[in-house]
């Protein structure tokens, strides 16, 4: 099925609208600064949050079993909390996700 020039511009221009909204509503909606603790805190922690909830499940059942997915975030977690480098976490918990794999 092949579309026509208009139609796949008429899509991207209502993409690129919908996508402006967006981000522009809530700076028309909120004019003024936010001095609710609540809602300053909670705005601070959704990108993590939002983050957290897409990743997580991917990283679990990327690796094809759920052991090795389970043992790399876990690793991950213990190194980054302990405060090691980004690149010394993600090739520990590559490590151990590959040595999961490869004895289960």
């Amino acid at each position: 099925m092949q579309i026509s020039m208009y139609t796949f511009f008429g899509y991207l221009v209502v993409m690129a609208g919908v996508t402006y909204l967006i981000r522009v509503i809530p700076f028309a909606l909120c004019q003024g600064e936010i001095k609710n603790r609540f809602i300053q805190s909670f705005l601070t922690y959704v990108p993590y949050a939002v983050l957290a909830a897409m990743t997580f499940p991917s990283i679990w059942y990327s690796t094809g079993g759920l052991a090795s997915g389970l043992a790399a975030t876990a690793t991950a977690l213990i190194l980054a909390y302990r405060r090691k480098s980004l690149l010394t976490v993600a090739l520990a918990a590559v490590t151990v996700a590959f040595f999961v794999l490869l004895i289960g």
